[in-house]
């Protein structure tokens, strides 16, 4: 019985995550969904670099004297200026425009009220949450409320959005296939942001990668290589890569395939005891090192249901996890399996959700985001991601132990170590490689021969 009831756990893990983050992780719950700030979705606000601007434009009548004089404000800062949105959310809208010296731009407007009204939303939400504990003991979501308080105020600040995107740019410049829009400082504030504009398809958009010859597998390794990177290597994670804030183009000098990463706002900052421990857990993960997984998840607060903690980080069951996630691409059955057996164990994916280090919370809806992306391009089954997972963890690992080596001769131990293990990584994918070339030309030569042969 116990068997089976691990079985079936194992089949519903990754779905219960995502119920568990669901509403996080898709803004149902966002704070700003409350009260008058949903209003401020439907208001057209024109930018300029001014919070009162921005507030009082709409309240004078179209055509009238004042309302011109306001609007030739706009006309000092820019040339040209886009009305329409780019794109519209809770906090915030995009418009395009065209400065003086001819630098075309985006500006992002906060929407008027957001900072007054964010507030009353947290607390009307805390309320809301409190309340369907009292009649739901089961229902356990004070943490996303907490999450709330602590992170809203931070994207509610442009400044720090824009602060946010030079040090993410400075920490991966050295990937050529990463542009992060340069920031406009001496015309940006704290609720308008100026920023270099640039154009792309979502990257989600498969007719857009089809149309401008993009490769889909190689944009889903180079974001796998790029969240690896901040998510182990340096601790500092963008945690809001839904498809409007990951474009993908062609680059105009080079023609090579690019990911411009937008809206900078929401970051998560790993502790190195966290970093190093989450690092430790997916390396075991993907060695199928059982003993070891337990370990960490446990340290990183999984407790007994460690099990359940390993299927929601991988998204898949935990049948797969003991065989190795590595080994067997995801299958239809068992997404199905997933998915229908979800509900049943909501409780223990809250409990876990309670227990977790609250760094957890970004990094599950970061992961759960990258995953959808990763589905809509039919690219998930690919192990590329888990081996540019598995090259930074063992780079990660090895910064650590030699900063804490005591002699020359142990730093030189740890980089010959570090070097194999590498070269291991290298080594299989280029097998995996080897064999998906083997079967290419086999299915082409068998197809060559039918084709040909005489009927």
């Amino acid at each position: 019985m116990a068997r089976k009831a691990l079985k079936l756990a194992s089949w519903t893990s990754m779905a219960l995550a995502a119920s568990g983050v669901y509403l996080y992780s898709n803004n149902y719950l966002d704070p700003n969904d409350f009260g008058a700030v949903r209003m401020g979705r439907a208001v057209a606000t024109t930018a300029v670099i001014s919070y009162d601007y921005l507030t009082s434009l709409r309240s004078v009548p179209y055509g009238s004297e004042e309302y011109l004089q306001r609007r030739s404000q706009i006309h000092d800062l820019f040339l040209s200026f886009d009305d329409t949105p780019l794109g519209a959310a809770s906090l915030a809208q995009v418009h395009k425009a065209v400065l003086h010296d001819g630098r075309t731009v985006a500006v992002k407007v906060q929407h008027p009220k957001v900072q007054a009204q964010s507030s009353k939303d947290i607390l009307l939400m805390e309320v809301l949450v409190l309340a369907v504990k009292q009649l739901f003991p089961d229902f356990e979501f004070m943490w996303l409320v907490d999450e709330a308080k602590k992170n809203l105020p931070l994207e509610l600040d442009f400044l720090n959005e824009g602060r946010n995107a030079e040090k993410v740019a400075h920490m991966l410049k050295h990937f050529d296939f990463l542009k992060v829009p340069q920031i406009h400082w001496e015309l940006s504030t704290k609720r308008v942001l100026l920023m270099e504009f640039v154009e792309g398809g979502q990257v989600n958009d498969r007719d857009y990668m089809e149309k401008n010859q993009i490769d889909v597998n190689e944009i889903s390794c180079h974001l796998s290589k790029m969240y690896s990177e901040m998510i182990f290597v340096n601790g500092f994670v963008h945690c809001d890569p839904h498809p409007g804030n990951v474009l993908v183009r062609k680059r105009p000098d080079t023609g090579k395939a690019e990911i411009v990463l937008l809206d900078h706002g929401l970051y998560q900052v790993l502790t190195e005891e966290f970093r190093l421990d989450y690092c430790h857990l997916w390396q075991s993960l993907i060695w199928t090192d059982m003993e070891r997984v337990k370990l960490y998840s446990q340290r990183l607060g999984a407790a007994e249901l460690y099990p359940l903690f390993a299927c929601m980080l991988t998204a898949r069951s935990w049948d797969s996890v003991k065989r190795g996630i590595g080994q067997a691409p995801v299958t239809a059955t068992e997404d199905s399996e997933i998915r229908n057996n979800a509900a049943s164990y909501l409780p223990e994916i809250n409990k876990l959700l309670n227990h977790v280090p609250r760094q957890m919370l970004l990094i599950l809806k970061t992961n759960e985001l990258l995953r959808s992306i990763e589905t809509t391009l039919g690219t998930r089954s690919s192990a590329s991601s888990f081996l540019n997972m598995s090259r930074c963890c063992v780079r990660a690992l090895a910064k650590h132990r030699k900063r804490d080596a005591c002699s020359f001769f142990r730093r030189t131990q740890i980089s010959f170590s570090e070097a194999f293990s590498l070269w291991q990584i290298s080594l299989h994918e280029l097998l995996l490689r080897v064999k998906g070339l083997r079967l290419a030309c086999w299915v082409s030569a068998l197809l060559g021969w039918l084709t040909q042969a005489p009927r």
